[in-house]
């Protein structure tokens, strides 16, 4: 069996250390999940910080470490990088603009630069960028360099999401007619995953308008900036007729309701609840509470990063595919660009292409 060499740009959290975090024993950080994979192989890491580079070899045994990505992906002949670096390219918490017109933007950056060094896999940390411009550049090298490209919105790849996805599909609620997201969330920091997430619940149908309002609601921006990550809520208009929507309260729970019952992904995807209608002829049917089987738990990242290998071999797109990743993002920024003209709802593809959004 073919294996694939691992270059990881960006040695923190992400890349190395969030295991230290997680209440479950399941790989998610980028290098534990190579570590994990039969596909993969770790082979070198980058970050500007030396102290970093030392606790990466230390903690994975990888001994070829780098302060430059451009040398390592010229020495180490790597297939997938993976880029966890912070999205305003400051170290974090930097969580405002340090001036006004500050547009760093890491993942842009890195992806269009690793694309266009001829990498065939890339793993990024979501958002994809910071303005649509920059989702455009990205967008746009991995088309001409045949990229594959998935990024870190991980529920598109966790095992309990997707049994609820194929449920969905398979017609047990009947014909889904509204999304619901439940949490209180930044726009580019959460509610990338929670946009991505209802519309890989729903089969993802493309979103043709949205609208939508950041916190507080009494919010102004001057010109094409935003210097931090606003709160925000929104709706969204799916092609095929289903609305879904945010409820800035709960904790990341999404529920999917159709003709005939509804499912929910339960506390951020460890579990769900099935309700199916039930009742006799000429009396309002009940949604009763029904039993549905719970898929096996396995390691959201380390499927992910085996996607990128299994597009790569079949050609076939992956799951979060470049295009795929450029359409959620641009429904939300038009969340932002929504607030700017008073909430009305904002049609895909924007116009304006220079709205920047900054985050970690």
């Amino acid at each position: 069996m073919k294996t694939y060499r691992v270059g990881i740009i960006g040695l923190g959290r992400m890349g190395s250390t969030i295991d230290d975090e997680r209440p479950d024993d399941l790989p998610f950080s980028i290098a534990t999940s190579c570590r994990a994979s039969p596909r993969l192989e770790l082979t070198a890491g980058c970050d500007l910080l030396a102290d970093r580079r030392e606790a990466f070899t230390a903690r994975h045994g990888v001994k070829a470490v780098y302060a430059d990505f451009h040398e390592m992906l010229t020495q180490e002949e790597l297939d997938l990088v993976a880029i966890c670096t912070p999205a305003s390219g400051l170290q974090k918490p930097s969580r405002e603009a340090p001036e006004a017109e500050f547009r760093g933007d890491s993942h842009a950056d890195l992806a269009v630069a690793v694309s266009n060094a001829g990498i065939s896999m890339i793993y990024l940390e979501k958002a994809m960028a910071s303005s649509m411009t920059r989702a455009d550049e990205v967008r746009d090298a991995c088309s001409k360099n045949r990229t594959i490209l998935n990024t870190g919105v991980t529920r598109r790849f966790h095992a309990t999401y997707h049994a609820v996805r194929d449920a969905v599909a398979d017609g047990i609620i009947g014909e889904p007619v509204a999304a619901v997201h439940f949490a209180p969330s930044s726009l580019m920091h959460g509610h990338i995953h929670s946009i991505d997430t209802l519309s890989f619940l729903l089969c993802d149908p493309p979103i043709r308008r949205v609208r939508g309002d950041l916190q507080p609601t009494d919010l102004e921006f001057s010109g094409d900036q935003i210097p931090f990550d606003p709160m925000a809520t929104y709706t969204l208009d799916f092609d095929n007729g289903v609305f879904a929507t945010t409820i800035p309260a709960g904790g990341f729970e999404f529920e999917v309701l159709g003709s005939d019952g509804a499912m929910r992904v339960i506390n951020n995807g460890t579990g769900i609840r099935l309700r199916t209608k039930q009742g006799m002829k000429g009396v309002r049917p009940a949604w009763i509470e029904t039993p549905f089987p719970e898929p096996e738990p396995s390691s959201a990242v380390v499927r992910c990063l085996e996607d990128l290998v299994r597009a790569h071999e079949s050609g076939q797109p992956s799951l979060g595919n470049a295009a795929f990743t450029h359409h959620i993002t641009e429904a939300c920024i038009g969340v932002a660009e929504s607030h700017r003209a008073n909430a009305r709802w904002v049609d895909l593809p924007m116009t304006n292409r220079d709205l920047y959004i900054f985050h970690i």
